[in-house]
């Protein structure tokens, strides 16, 4: 059996030495339980290609390539849509397709992301599937709050445990990859040892697009009332450029499971309508999504100007490329708290008007 998918993963040699085991008589359930960022979704795209694959994981076939895009017609995805995952989700990507024929020959893989983000309804339909497993179903359950996950689900998963990863292992990581040392500093500092978010800053050209959105943001602010409400329109500007960026991305999900004449293949007509919907999902998000990177990115620049402001060194700053300046410590602090309570908020409630929230925050970070 190869598993050359399985050594990919840095950082984790406990966790994939344990599935590169498992990969060969795999158990019907595993829970992947670490910090966010430990590589718990890398573990669990490469150990769905090693399950899905022929050779057993070669990382270059085409069901490795697609396991490791999270695109496999046997590959099924779950989600929290806004802070839940409802039943009505799980009983239709996981509890009627577990016991179907899979799409195509082998064995069906169910991943589920933030794990503990089921409610109770959901979290009793999984138990029954758990229960009475499909004999050529795997399940794949990842949360960093294991704990908040129903005993009865723990109890009946192979807990495969991922280590948080260090400042000093993420930077010597991405610098091997190719990215200069002072950007892989800047990129992990800013990810909190989350090395696919770290990748992404460091590597994509436009990785620190959003922190540049954020400081604009946060300049304008100062300037009053008026600069407080441009702040906000620039925020979203970007956001809705991101959105659209998104949008143009389902083609080449789509490409492989359409004939010629770009139509679904009888076959994959399952698989298209699960890309397409959960494409539908990612563009809903998309919005939200950003403008919860770019406040946290306005949240960090502000902290930053607070520790300069009570003597701080640099080594303590999360962006040691960004001059603080000379800031008032106690308006500071309050439009930081401005901004990660609007964070809060959004996260909280789907149904706010992101505009207005953002309004209130900036204006909230202007002069007194």
């Amino acid at each position: 059996m190869s598993a050359e998918v399985l050594a990919r993963l840095p950082g984790q040699e406990l966790a994939m030495a344990f599935l590169r085991r498992a990969a060969e008589r795999p158990h019907h359930a595993y829970l992947f339980a670490g910090p966010e960022g430990g590589g718990k979704t890398l573990a669990a795209r490469a150990f769905a290609a090693s399950l899905l694959c022929p050779a057993g994981g070669c990382g270059t076939c085409r069901a490795c390539r697609l396991a490791l895009a999270d695109r496999h017609p046997n590959l099924f995805l779950v989600e929290p849509e806004g802070r839940d995952i409802h039943v009505e989700t799980v009983k239709q990507e996981v509890w009627h397709p577990a016991y179907r024929t899979a799409p195509e020959p082998g064995r069906k893989v169910f991943v589920i992301r933030e794990a503990d983000r089921m409610n109770a309804a959901a979290a009793d339909a999984l138990l029954k599937v758990l229960e009475e497993p499909p004999a050529d179903a795997v399940f794949l359950l990842l949360s960093a709050r294991p704990h908040e996950l129903p005993e009865t689900i723990v109890s009946r998963c192979h807990v495969v445990t991922f280590a948080p990863l260090s400042e000093a292992f993420v930077v010597e990581t991405l610098v091997a990859e190719g990215a200069e040392p002072e950007r892989a500093a800047i990129a992990a500092r800013l990810s909190g040892g989350n090395l696919g978010r770290a990748r992404h800053l460091a590597l994509d050209p436009d990785g620190l697009a959003f922190r540049e959105v954020a400081r604009r943001a946060l300049e304008r602010s100062a300037g009053g009332p008026a600069g407080a409400l441009e702040a906000a329109e620039e925020v979203l500007r970007a956001a809705e450029a991101y959105r659209k960026d998104l949008t143009g991305s389902l083609k080449d999900e789509l490409a492989p499971f359409l004939d010629e004449r770009g139509r679904p293949e009888e076959a994959y007509r399952g698989a298209v309508r699960r890309l397409e919907e959960r494409h539908k999902r990612r563009v809903r998000r998309a919005e939200r999504d950003y403008v919860d990177r770019v406040l946290l990115a306005a949240s960090a620049l502000l902290r930053d100007r607070v520790v300069a402001a009570v003597g701080g060194g640099s080594e303590l700053l999360l962006n040691p490329d960004v001059a603080p300046g000379p800031a008032p410590t106690v308006r500071t602090a309050a439009a930081l708290a401005a901004i990660e309570e609007a964070r809060a908020a959004l996260a909280e409630d789907l149904n706010l008007n992101v505009r207005l929230v953002l309004e209130r925050a900036f204006l909230r970070c202007g002069p007194s």
